[in-house]
């Protein structure tokens, strides 16, 4: 009951979530920044699916150009969507600002640990004449992908253990222990040292700062 209600909070495919409204205002922020922008404005979307374009309303836009970064390439179904295989940590199939955005949100905390994410920003910084990066905020007491207080501060047995009784719900010890490593949150001083020349917007949740978007060269 209490997981199925946790569920509705974070599913980003119902307009009445509490994750779809965060991330409808969150992409309000993104649309007034890059309104003064000259258009067609090309955006990579660093991990990204054609999903949350969709439901963000820049699908089949000629305004935005959209090329999305995957490790694994799905096909397009919409005229200004892109699909490329690539990782976010080395993106060298690009040159220096080609995109007059690079976006990416909720992946820099799945890349690695500090040193993989370290790269991930830098490329992000590299290939985008600006860039916008969400990601969630570590000292938020609720854990986003495991649906469970305080998460991010257990120990790795105490989170396989969780993993593997509560949610995903995944019962090999070994796939739960690389689920529970799949995962490092940032802070708002790492963000604000990965991204030096950036500024950083809190969003909000029930009074606290639930995510970081740290934006730069606007």
């Amino acid at each position: 009951m209490i997981k199925d209600l946790l569920m509705k909070i974070v599913d980003f495919r119902s307009d009445g979530s509490v994750i779809t409204k965060a991330r409808l205002r969150r992409i309000a922020f993104f649309k007034d920044l890059m309104s003064p922008l000259p258009k067609p404005v090309k955006i990579l979307d660093i991990g990204g699916t054609e999903l949350f374009w969709e439901r963000m309303g820049f699908a089949d836009d000629e305004n935005y150009q959209i090329t999305i970064l995957n490790l694994s390439k799905t096909e397009s179904h919409h005229t200004n969507i892109s699909l490329v295989v690539g990782d976010a940590r080395d993106m060298s199939e690009f040159g220096d600002e080609a995109f007059d955005v690079a976006f990416s949100n909720s992946v820099i905390e799945h890349v690695g640990g500090p040193a993989e994410q370290r790269q991930m920003a830098e490329e992000v910084m590299r290939v985008g004449r600006r860039y916008f990066v969400q990601t969630p905020n570590r000292s938020y007491p609720f854990e986003p992908h495991f649906l469970f207080p305080l998460f991010q501060f257990l120990p790795l047995n105490l989170k396989v253990f969780i993993i593997r009784r509560w949610y995903p719900r995944i019962s090999d010890k070994e796939k739960a222990t690389n689920a529970a490593k799949s995962v490092r949150l940032l802070g708002r001083r790492e963000v604000a040292d990965l991204f030096p020349d950036g500024k950083i917007w809190d969003e909000k949740l029930l009074g606290m700062t639930n995510s970081l978007v740290v934006y730069g060269r606007w």
